[in-house]
């Protein structure tokens, strides 16, 4: 992690072509340790979720180089390291887990961003249907305890389709589903970083599995 965490910082203060391009031999042994871990961790997932057992690195790992073209910021590079764990790999629909990697804000996350119009309306029927499953995954002791509630921005008038009487209707406002938790310093190590970040993986699988379900049947 230190040889990561210690690019991560250089490129941090020279976010600039003529330094990365003077410094690609660190990106590359940098990248090459993400992608270690990113294998350790398919396959600790791979215990307990099959559907991630078949991804490789190149499936789950972000660029580093950012898309400028639309952004006021306009420095090149992303000063973190991420990687994405879904079904079908980081482009697919599906719901999956995600690892950031970033010096002073490494965390853990998962869930459905931004889901499509689609796939969203087909969560908001399914904790209609079914809000009993939903909130006892959400609620659940060790899930809240790790990922604390469910974060992301709300509809502030209850979606078209849904009557504002419903007992949940504040699951059914939000735009996304997702949770996550920051990684302790102390977790940071190379011998304790991937169990912890498996292991937190493995308490989220209920809520990656529920919002799957409603992915299938978008």
């Amino acid at each position: 992690m230190k040889i990561i965490l210690t690019f991560l910082e250089d490129l941090k203060n020279n976010n600039n072509r003529d330094w990365f391009q003077a410094n690609k031999a660190r990106y590359e042994e940098a990248k090459s340790e993400f992608e270690t871990i990113v294998t350790e961790v398919i396959t600790g997932i791979s215990n307990f979720d099959s559907d991630i057992g078949l991804l490789k690195p190149k499936d789950c790992v972000f660029r580093i180089y950012r898309d400028v073209r639309f952004s006021k910021n306009k420095d090149p590079y992303k000063i973190n390291m991420g990687a994405a764990f879904s079904k079908g790999g980081r482009k697919s629909r599906h719901a999956g887990y995600y690892l950031h990697v970033e010096p002073g804000n490494c965390f853990i996350g998962g869930g459905k961003w931004q889901p499509e119009p689609d796939v969203l309306k087909s969560i908001r029927y399914e904790i209609f249907h079914s809000p009993k499953e939903f909130r006892k995954i959400v609620d659940n002791k060790i899930f809240v305890e790790k990922f604390g509630k469910m974060s992301g921005d709300k509809l502030k008038r209850t979606p078209k389709g849904f009557p504002q009487d419903f007992e949940e209707i504040e699951l059914i406002k939000f735009k996304s589903y997702i949770a996550g938790t920051s990684i302790p310093e102390d977790q940071i190590t190379q011998s304790k970083f991937t169990p912890f970040v498996v292991n937190a993986f493995r308490q989220m699988k209920p809520f990656i599995g529920f919002l799957n379900k409603c992915v299938d049947h978008a």
